[in-house]
């Protein structure tokens, strides 16, 4: 008899940042937020890529008026 396999589960994530790829090291936010004596939600981190990705859209915007294609950290 052959073995079935096993069909991975996946979690879908909340929000608008189910199509987008998490920019961010949930472990490490999770840690700092720990270390300062309080707890994180699954949520906080979605938020947080977000907030990354609208910084990093900004920034893109500001290098493309700027006339360059490398965003540096004044375009932050």
């Amino acid at each position: 008899m052959a073995k079935k396999k096993a069909k991975k589960k996946t979690k879908k994530a909340a929000g608008k940042s189910s199509k987008k790829d998490v920019l961010v090291v949930a472990s490490k936010i999770k840690a700092y937020v720990k270390s300062k004596g309080f707890m994180c939600s699954a949520d906080a981190i979605l938020t947080m890529s977000d907030c990354v990705y609208d910084c990093l859209d900004k920034a893109m915007t500001r290098t493309e008026a700027n006339r360059r294609s490398t965003v540096k950290p004044q375009d932050i």
